[in-house]
This record gives C-alpha cells, structure tokens and sequence, in this order.
C-alpha cells in the first residue's frame, strides 16, 4: 500500500507514529480522537499503512498504543480499545511506560511532530521507491539490449525508444537528498529541538536507500557509456554530411557571390551600398562560418578523445574544412578592406569638393571689409582654406595610392575570372578624380592670388586713408598750437628774429603735414580706381584738409606779420636808445621817434584783432593775460622811446634833475 493512494485519509490524521518509543524500546503508535464521529474503516486502513512501515525486527519489539479519547466519546473510546485490544491506561500514568521525552506534547512531553511534514517526506521515499526501481529496469533493458545488439543496431541513430521515462539524473538527486534526511535525522524534527524521526535505519531502512541509490549509479554510469558510445558514431556521421555542406556552398553559391562584386563604386552612396551588399554577404557566410566553428570544436573534442581508427578520417575532415573556410573568409576580408578603402577615399574626395566648393564660393563674393583689421583676418581664412585644400589634396592622393595599390592585388583572388577591364574602369575613376580636384585647386589657387592682390590694395587703401586722417588731425594740432602758444614777440629784435626762425621752421613742418596728406589722398583715388571702388573719407578727408591748411595759412601769416612789426619796432627803439654820440643827428631825427610811436600803437592795435579765417571764423592768438603781457611789454618800450625823446628836447631839464 502506497501512501499517495490513501493520501486523503493519511491527511485526517487520524493515527500517527510519532518517532517516540517506550522503555522497551518499541514503537509508539498514538490514536487522537476528536468530537467528530471517527470512521472505523479510514482507521483501520491508516493503522495498516502505518504498522507495515516498521521492518520485522521491529515489529518484535511490540508497540505502545496511546489512544487519546479526551476529546472523544466513551463509546467511541471503548470500540478503539475493544478493537485494538489493549490495555486502559490514564494518562497521568503514561510516564510509567514512556519516557516524557519520547511523548508529544499533547501528553505533557518534549516530542516534536508535524505529521504533515511527515506526510510529505513519506510520500517522496515511496516515489523514490518506486521511481528507482522502474528506472533500474529500464536501464537494466537498455544496458543489456546494447550488449547483445548486432552491429547494424550499434550504428542506428538514439530515438525516443532508446531514452528512459524519467531523468536518472533527478531520480539520483531526489534518492541523495532523502538520504541525506535520513542520515541527519531531521525527517520531521525542528532545529534546536530534541526529536526522534520514525524514517531512521529501523523505519525505512537507510541500508535500502543507499542500495537503490548504488544500483541506479551503476546502471547510469553503463547507460552513459552506452550514450556516449552512439552518440559518437552519430555524432561522426553529422559531422562528415556538415562538413560537406560548408564546403559545397563555400565553393559554389558564396564563391559565385564574391564573384560577381568587383566594383569600388563613384561616390560614398554607391561605395556603402557595395558595402550593404557585401555586408549581407559576409552575414550569409557567417552562418556558414559558425557552423565551421561548431565542427572545428566537435572535431577537437573527437580527436582528443577518439579511438585511432577515428584520427585520419577526422583530420582529413578537420583539414579540408579549414582550408576552404580560411580561403573564403581572406577573399571576404579582402573584399571588405576594398570597400573601406574606398569609402574613404570617396569621403576625403567629397569634403575636398566641399572645401573647394566653400574656397571658390567665398572667392566669387565680392568682400567689402569695415578696415584693414577684417581684411586681415579675411585674408587668413583665405590662407587657412587653401592650406586646409592642399591638406585635403595630399590625403586624397594617399586614399587614392592606396586604393590603387589594393585593386592591383585583386587579381589574386579572382577565380581564374579576367578582373583588367573592370580593374580598369576602377583605375581611370580614381585618376580622374584626383586630377579633377588637383585642376579645381589650382584654379582656386589663382583666383585666390588675385584675391589676395585686391586685398593688400584694400589695405593700402584703408592706410593711405587712415594716414590722411591722421594728418588733418596732425595739422589741426600744429594749428591748435599756433593759435595757444604761439603768443610771444619778444623783448627785443634778436629774440624776435629767433622767433620768426622758429615760426618758418614751424611753418616748414606743417607745409610737409599738409603735402603728406594731398599724396595719401592722391594715393587714395589712385587705388580707388585700381579697385573700382569709392572712397570712403577722400570726399570728406580732402575739404577738412584743406579748410584746416587755409586756417593755418591765415594764422601763419598774421603771425609773420606781427613778428615783422615787432622786429621794426624792437630794431628802431633800440636805435634810439643806445647811447651813441658817434652820431647824435640820427638820434636827433624827429622822425625816427614818430615811426616807432606808430609802428608801437600799430602793433598794439593788431593785437587786439582776431584772426579771420576764409569761412568768417575767428580766431585770437593766446589768452587775454598773454596779449596783455605783450601789449605791457610795449608800452613800456614806447614809453623809454618817449623819456628819451623828452631828454633829447630839454638837456638842461636833464642836468638839473642830475
């Protein structure tokens, strides 16, 4: 009797070995009653499955029956007891028997038991049980069917027929673990607590697990030989028909489709699409290839392990196999470094033709610069362009020598097909492209010289016209300081000569400002016409110059003209008031004290008098305190003239007075 067939009635519980035992050793078989009316029949069948788990020499030792009617009727108590004929015992002298700790707690007792842990474990020992035993004999036919087999069965491929109805493997881990339960004695026990497990060596016999357990690896260890020994000879038979189906396709479909690609391709689209189409290629002898990489392995682990009959044949096999996989796979590489290759070369072709493109796009814009600095600064980006151009130039000539060293080579692996025609419309395209760019560079390169020519004229425009500017600017301050400084006549006619030698020469400098810019502005229309261009300040720099040169002209001569006066007026006072009696008629002539009376008040008029420019502008010469500094000092001088001409009058006033 099976404990799955009787599984619900074993679930009520309705007796139980708890794993205790009695001072003489024997079995304690416990009977809980409830309130519930027990059916006699559900009983019976669980004290039978339960009193045919004990071995014989357990049995002998007897059993201790508790039945527990404390929850149960007397007339119920009373049928178990009849029925079970035994003796009536109370409970509180059950310790007389039993140990306290060989009863369950019910009972006042230690005893740990979880019957449906129990349950549990019993039914996996009987599926074991029985799962090992089948197993046995299904290994056993098998084993010994390929013993007696004929070689004709030997060399037939595993079926289903050939398997066993359950994974030996499982059935071993299962029969392990139990075994392993049984040896700790934990079948229903609880960590850290005292327990005694009924499934022990006397309930279940330890000694019939590990026999079974012996038994079905024996049996496996002989059931994997024979595996081992079909499955290499099927496996050796898969082997040789894969084998020749990697190598026919290689040799036929994949070697038709390299074939058939040749071409590089005229740009970066065609030369990717080339490489799309190879792409799928190599993906369709990939698959092939990993199956050279599955056999190549299963070939190894054959050879290592194989007998010798087995060693030629299979490297032979191994042999063929990798000559023809390496063959493919360099024309595969090959073809793809190819593609690469000239997918490069067509992308420095396309940027150099957009560099170009850019250059000679700036180029035909015709540039108006604010000032020399941005002319500058175009002028650099037009140098770093053609420098970038001739860089782009160099790399493509270096993709293109490449390219063509890589075709050259293509001959090698055509298949006996004639690749010079094709080889050649590949030649004469990347040839041409080169020279196309090297024409489009030196067409940008001479567009870029006239450029660059118009460029420094503009330069030299903005100087000459900047420089004209800044002469105006100079003139302005020469007429500034003319106007401010500029003030002093002298104290008497030598100093006053100095000062006119100063005045020329100050004059000499700004004559030469004032040429300087007349030439820069000349020089100005000169490069305006070059350039077919207006200048930006000649109409406006020129009249400024010139209003500014008349200015100064205007003050330049009013102050020529007081320094004359004031030279007369120095020279003639001075005559007459040195002491020279060499000749006393000169200084006696009425007519020399008249002319320096005259030319004194007329050089304090022109003092007084603004200087006024050709635009009615007007302008004086110094502050006030400076003009009334001058006009001091000459007052003074007239009057001395005057004491002496009194003197000269009236001697004897003179030597009175002395």
């Amino acid at each position: 009797m099976e404990a799955s067939v009787i599984l619900p009635i074993l679930k009520k519980k309705l007796a139980f070995l708890s794993g205790g035992k009695d001072r003489r050793s024997g079995l304690i078989l416990t009977i809980p009653l409830c309130l519930e009316q027990t059916n006699m029949d559900e009983l019976s069948v669980t004290l039978d499955y339960l009193l045919s788990i004990p071995s014989e020499k357990c049995k002998a030792r007897g059993f201790t029956v508790i039945v527990d009617g404390r929850k149960s009727q007397w007339n119920v108590v009373k049928t178990v007891v009849l029925m079970l004929q035994v003796i009536l015992v109370s409970a509180n002298k059950l310790t007389r028997y039993i140990e306290p700790c060989q009863l369950t707690e019910d009972f006042g007792g230690s005893l740990t038991y979880d019957h449906m842990d129990w349950l549990n474990k019993r039914l996996v020992f009987e599926k074991f049980t029985k799962e090992s035993t089948s197993l046995l004999d299904e290994l056993a036919l098998i084993n010994n069917g390929s013993d007696k087999g004929n070689q004709q069965e030997k060399e037939r491929s595993v079926d289903l027929n050939f398997l066993p109805s359950v994974d030996p493997e499982t059935v071993l881990q299962t029969g392990h673990e139990l075994l392993s339960e049984l040896q700790q004695r934990r079948f229903n026990g609880s960590d850290g607590g005292v327990s005694w497990s009924p499934m022990d060596d006397e309930l279940l016999a330890q000694p019939q697990v590990m026999k079974l357990l012996d038994s079905l690896r024996e049996q496996y260890t002989r059931y994997q030989e024979v595996c081992r020994q079909r499955s290499k000879r099927t496996q050796l038979e898969e082997i040789q028909q894969k084998v020749m189906q990697v190598v026919n396709w290689l040799e036929g479909p994949g070697s038709e489709q390299l074939r058939a690609q040749w071409g590089i391709g005229d740009s970066i689209r065609a030369s990717q699409a080339l490489q799309q189409k190879h792409e799928e290629i190599e993906s369709q002898h990939s698959e092939w290839f990993a199956v050279y990489v599955e056999l190549n392995q299963q070939i190894a682990a054959l050879l290592n392990a194989g007998d010798e009959e087995d060693l030629v044949e299979l490297k032979s096999l191994q042999q063929q196999l990798s000559d023809v996989c390496y063959r493919q796979a360099s024309q595969l590489e090959f073809r793809q470094n190819l593609l690469q290759a000239a997918l490069e070369f067509h992308g420095v072709a396309q940027d150099l033709s957009q560099q170009l493109d850019g250059l000679l796009g700036m180029l035909c814009v015709d540039v108006a610069p604010a000032d020399g600095a941005s002319i500058q600064q175009t002028l650099k980006l037009l140098e770093e362009k053609l420098k970038s151009v001739d860089v782009g130039l160099q790399g493509l000539r270096e993709k293109g020598q490449g390219l063509l060293d890589q075709i050259s080579n293509q001959a090698s692996w055509a298949y006996g097909k004639d690749v010079t025609i094709e080889n050649k419309e590949n030649v004469d395209h990347i040839q041409g492209v080169m020279e196309d760019m090297q024409l489009r560079k030196q067409r940008c390169e001479d567009m870029v010289d006239v450029r660059r020519l118009k460029m420094l004229q503009m330069v030299q425009l903005f100087k000459c016209e900047e420089d004209a500017a800044q002469a105006v600017e100079w003139l302005s301050e020469l007429l500034d300081a003319l106007l401010k400084t500029h003030t002093r006549l002298g104290d008497d006619a030598q100093e006053t000569k100095v000062l006119l030698e100063k005045h020329r020469k100050f004059v000499d400098v700004a004559q030469s400002t004032y040429d300087y810019g007349r030439q820069l502005l000349q020089a100005t229309v000169v490069l305006c016409q070059s350039l077919r261009c207006t200048s930006r300040s000649s109409g406006d720099t020129l009249p400024r110059l010139n209003r500014v040169w008349k200015q100064f002209t205007v003050a330049s001569e009013e102050r020529v003209h007081r320094l004359e006066m004031a030279i007369a007026f120095h020279s003639n006072a001075e005559k007459i008031l040195q002491d020279c009696p060499e000749e006393p008629e000169a200084i006696n002539d009425e007519e020399q004290f008249d002319e320096v009376e005259a030319v004194g008040k007329s050089l304090l008029d022109r003092l007084t008098v603004p200087v006024v420019y050709p635009d009615g502008t007007e302008q004086y010469f110094g502050s006030p305190s400076d003009m009334a500094s001058t006009a001091e000092h000459i007052r003074d001088r007239m009057k001395l003239v005057s004491l002496k001409r009194q003197q000269l009058r009236h001697p004897e006033m003179m030597t009175t007075e002395s």
